[in-house]
């Protein structure tokens, strides 16, 4: 059976947020799970589907939320080596490997981090979001690796949430991308929304969607007549969007080494190292490493900062190119 809340907005809650005026009239709900029935369209304004947690709600609008029952299908638990560069009694901080998804989805269902998660402890995961994310607070894209926060439990997970919403975190990622960023320090300032074209892609919007906002600066260039140019990007997040570094280093016109949904064609090059483009050719996944990850510790307020290094397959492509230089 489903759990229905009606509620009627009273004059001196007029002009509220309505994920917030649910979540301080139902105090057994954090905003965040209000958010999440939200955008699963889970939420009536008078009669009407809506799915903006940031709608205002208007004095004698009658509120109608579903809380569905949990899904009994459980998340299968799967056998695989977590790299765990921190853990305590409230959070993870996993070092993720380029291939697997973070959580189950479009034709991933059990092979993913969560399923890992919950192989590896799946009693202490907080399970306030999505029932096939536990313990998921944030995401980096399956074919990028590096470091993710993990909440062990609800109150660490609506803190680290707050930090994400707020662009307190510390998010550093290294990239290669084609040619030359110029200038090659700078900040990109856009929307991005979904692709018009193709759904499963993001764009910059000139007028809609999202604020996204990237810092990036140019460690390494590499060119000379032999070699394609590639520039070694270091980009740091202001804003978390789905895609955002891949969309932002496409919009400037230097895509991302290794990157197939927005790929720039690989040219041949006379006398190019049959080396280097072997590398590049078999590239499996894209050229973005999720390096350095800072936080405050939900619970002691303590600053975190955590960092890794660059994996072996991407290491090996810039040791080349600085061989070639």
């Amino acid at each position: 059976m489903k759990n229905i809340i009606n509620l009627i907005v009273k004059d001196n809650e007029n002009g509220q947020r309505v994920d917030q005026f649910i979540s301080n009239k139902e105090k057994d709900l954090s905003r965040t799970r209000v958010k999440n029935l939200i955008l699963n369209k889970k939420l009536k304004i008078n009669k009407n589907t809506i799915s903006d947690p940031s709608k205002k709600v208007s004095t004698n609008d009658y509120i109608n939320l579903e809380i569905p029952k949990p899904k009994k299908a459980s998340l299968k638990p799967f056998n695989f080596k977590l790299e765990i560069a921190y853990e305590d009694k409230d959070l993870l901080v996993v070092n993720k490997p380029a291939g697997i998804s973070m959580h189950p989805g479009a034709g991933d269902y059990d092979k993913t981090l969560v399923n890992a998660l919950v192989h590896y402890d799946s009693k202490n995961l907080s399970n306030i979001g999505d029932e096939l994310r536990p313990g998921i607070v944030h995401r980096i894209d399956k074919d990028t690796s590096g470091l993710v926060v993990i909440a062990k439990n609800n109150v660490s997970h609506e803190k680290l949430s707050k930090q994400f919403s707020e662009h307190s975190i510390k998010r550093l990622y290294q990239t290669l991308v084609w040619g030359k960023l110029r200038p090659q320090i700078g900040k990109i300032e856009t929307f991005i929304t979904r692709s018009t074209k193709n759904r499963q892609l993001m764009e910059v919007g000139l007028t809609k969607g999202k604020k996204a906002i990237t810092n990036y600066k140019t460690l390494e260039v590499f060119e000379n007549e032999k070699i394609p140019t590639f520039s070694f990007i270091e980009c740091k997040l202001e804003t978390g969007r789905t895609h955002q570094i891949r969309v932002h280093m496409s919009y400037k016109g230097n895509n991302i080494l290794g990157d197939k949904k927005y790929k720039k064609k690989f040219k041949k090059m006379k006398d190019i190292n049959i080396d280097l483009e072997k590398m590049i050719l078999n590239l499996d996944r894209q050229f973005l490493h999720a390096k350095v990850l800072g936080f405050t510790h939900p619970r002691t307020g303590k600053e975190l900062e955590f960092a890794s290094i660059l994996p072996q397959e991407l290491e090996k492509i810039l040791k080349m190119l600085r061989k070639l230089r």
